[in-house]
């Protein structure tokens, strides 16, 4: 069974919705989610906000926020997922943001440095990483390091 149907059976037996609100994966979780047959009964939707614009205009991304820490920040990536539990009505949402390459780092953010935010019944998480691929291989990377964690959140609740 692929991870993104144990993810469906697990929010299916929990009774718990999911959205995303994804930047440098460019949609690729929200499309693994849906790929599986049904996901409609816990997929609420999902939000690429690529665009700063996006991240502040739809999401709720303060504009402090990505003055003082970049877009490409724990801080952000937990904003995302605060914003998409509320804009999306979901029980848990997850978000990323990123830098998948070849270009685009900076000091301090090397290309593959990503940011997974979790906002849950619990509160907001953010978990970094660093990943050494291709651009494709990052936004994967990315994208399955959010799968994982989600599963791992969902297997932990009693």
């Amino acid at each position: 069974m692929s991870l993104e149907a144990e993810i469906g059976d697990l929010l299916r037996q929990k009774g718990l919705t999911l959205g995303t609100v994804e930047s440098a994966t460019g949609g690729l979780i929200s499309n693994l989610i849906t790929n599986v047959p049904g996901s409609s009964d816990y997929f609420k939707g999902s939000v690429t906000s690529y665009a700063n614009e996006t991240k502040m205009n739809v999401i709720g991304v303060k504009a402090a926020t990505l003055k003082k820490y970049g877009a490409v920040s724990p801080q952000v990536a937990g904003e995302m997922a605060a914003g998409g539990k509320k804009v999306l009505n979901a029980d848990i949402c997850i978000a990323d943001t990123g830098i998948a390459g070849p270009g685009g780092a900076t000091p301090g953010k090397p290309v593959g440095l990503f940011y997974i935010g979790m906002a849950n019944k619990d509160g907001v998480f953010t978990r970094q990483h660093e990943f050494h691929g291709d651009r494709d291989q990052n936004k994967r990377s990315a994208a399955e390091a959010a799968l994982n964690w989600l599963k791992e959140y969902l297997i932990s609740l009693a």
